[in-house]
């Protein structure tokens, strides 16, 4: 059920990037000029932080793959907090849009980026809620080396989070 969910997601988070390479292409000095308002420093931040949190995560499974419990739940704790810092940043950013008085009218290549990230932001808010239960479950024992699909289920999603981030920063923050 979840390669369902994951392969749904993909498609929509594919309709909008070719939505917004084909906007793109009908206006591009609007995109440039618009693209250099953003804040590089923290999407490139961003992105090395749900790396990292992916990275994480992966340790979490082969710890638990050695039934190494504590371990396992120390490396998905770090994974939530990285996701969580990402958030973070992400809020500043969305405020400092705000702050500019930019709104999804203010013009396509911010209805564009306003609508993806925050349809990002709120799969990464979903995923963390996925880990922390996975953190709560490898605590109480639930997971093992015999038996931890459930965590390789949600992992699987955390790391589609990431890759849509992957893709989604450079084409909205980078490519011009």
């Amino acid at each position: 059920m979840i390669w369902i969910v994951i392969y749904a997601e993909l498609l929509a988070f594919g309709i909008f990037f070719l939505s917004y390479a084909f906007a793109r292409s009908q206006n591009v000095e609007l995109f440039n000029a618009s693209q250099l308002q953003l804040n590089r420093t923290a999407g490139a931040i961003n992105t090395l932080v749900l790396i990292t949190s992916s990275y994480f995560v992966v340790r979490s499974i082969a710890a638990i793959r050695e039934s190494l419990q504590k371990q396992a739940s120390y490396w998905m704790w770090a994974a939530i907090g990285l996701g969580s810092l990402f958030i973070i940043i992400k809020l500043f950013e969305f405020y400092a849009k705000y702050e500019q008085g930019i709104t999804l009218s203010s013009n396509t290549f911010y209805m564009f980026y306003l609508s993806m990230t925050f349809f990002h932001f709120m799969h990464v808010i979903l995923g963390l809620v996925i880990l922390t239960i996975l953190a709560v479950k490898i605590r109480q024992g639930d997971y093992s080396a015999r038996e931890h699909t459930g965590m390789e289920t949600g992992a699987s999603y955390w790391h589609m989070v990431d890759l849509v981030w992957i893709i989604l920063f450079p084409l909205v923050y980078v490519i011009r």
